[in-house]
């Protein structure tokens, strides 16, 4: 039998070993698909998640009837409800130990998660699933109904998501690039983007002049990065979230550096890169978000600010030997742009949707 048990946000909560315990499985899993703690957050990181700006966040986990030990926990979930953008939609994960599975805890979990969802008022549930690796075409293999990216049709964690009657909406490649990039891989990729672009970076913190210019582009983050046919809307940002986003991140204890690209004609921003890293984790570094807008494409940007980014890594993050990235396999331009900057491919993830 298990016992569920909600993560409070006060470390000081009688239930507060419950956020070691939710670290504890994540550990377990990441292990097992990709042998690797690389994605797993730790303790504050995890606490601060419930209590963000902008997005309502509840977590459970699974412990044995009676047990009340971090090691003990066997299966947790995250349920994630935004509160600007996307208010329709609930984001749902959930993950059981790999020594625990096939004893009804995923399920347990994923009734209290939904449950919680309905109670929000939400009709979309939206999650995902990760595979190492891809695999090859044919019978034993999901394709994606983008007709780009699979994943294996007989895993647990697909069948499970298809016996709850999620849909296959996209598949994302993860992609790892190992550091530093050396300059006879980034030399022939440096253009001049003329007097009519500049590049800016900033660590950490937004420059006040560029606020504003952040949330055009991180609005049209929501609404220009392909989606497949997840059922997503545009998700706005203002000059006070922007702020607010590099406050959240830093309580995290996660740094950042951002490239952006200036179109000095009209004093606006047409294209940014930016990089977040975990400071207790000096070797690891996640891509961000990367976006040229529609109206300034065709320039170079895009590659413009990652090369940005990846010059002024090494005088941030001296000791960082990798960074992770995410791509809808249908961004066929973003793609290239990492493969030709060094990138390979390590898993793919399954994006799952279904109406409540």
């Amino acid at each position: 039998m298990i016992d569920l048990v909600h993560v409070p946000a006060d470390p000081a909560h009688p239930d507060a070993w419950t956020v070691e315990g939710t670290v504890h499985v994540s550990d377990a899993v990441d292990l097992a698909i990709h042998g690797s703690t690389d994605f797993a957050v730790d303790v504050p990181t995890t606490r601060a998640t419930l209590s963000e700006p902008h997005r309502k966040v509840h977590r459970l986990v699974a412990v044995p009837r009676g047990s009340r030990e971090p090691r003990t926990v066997v299966g947790r979930a995250i349920i994630g409800l935004p509160l600007v953008g996307n208010a329709h939609v609930a984001v749902v994960y959930v993950a059981v130990h790999p020594d625990w599975r096939r004893r009804g805890i995923g399920s347990t979990l994923w009734d209290a998660g939904l449950a919680i969802a309905r109670d929000a008022g939400r009709r979309v549930v939206i999650s995902d699933s990760s595979y190492a690796p891809e695999p090859p075409p044919g019978p034993d293999a999901l394709e994606s109904p983008t007709g780009s990216g699979r994943i294996p049709l007989h895993d647990d964690a697909t069948r499970f998501a298809l016996a709850r009657g999620f849909t296959l909406e996209q598949v994302v490649r993860h992609s790892v690039l190992d550091l530093p990039v050396a300059e006879s891989v980034l030399g022939p990729l440096r253009r001049d983007p003329g007097p009519d672009y500049r590049v800016h970076t900033m660590r950490d913190e937004y420059a006040a002049e560029w606020l504003d210019q952040l949330a055009v582009l991180k609005t049209r983050m929501s609404t220009d990065a392909p989606s497949a046919g997840l059922d997503l809307t545009e998700d706005p940002w203002d000059a006070d979230r922007v702020v607010a986003n590099a406050a959240d991140m830093r309580s995290r204890g996660q740094g950042f550096l951002v490239a952006v690209v200036e179109h000095v004609p009209t004093r606006t921003l047409a294209a940014f890169s930016m990089v977040e890293y975990p400071l207790d984790k000096p070797a690891v570094v996640f891509q961000g978000d990367t976006l040229v807008l529609r109206e300034h494409r065709g320039n170079g940007l895009g590659m413009l600010a990652k090369i940005a980014v990846l010059d002024a890594l090494p005088g941030v993050r001296p000791a960082a030997e990798r960074i992770h990235t995410w791509n809808a396999q249908e961004n066929a331009h973003m793609l290239a742009i990492n493969v030709a900057l060094g990138f390979r491919q390590a898993s793919v993830d399954a994006e799952w949707q279904r109406a409540l």
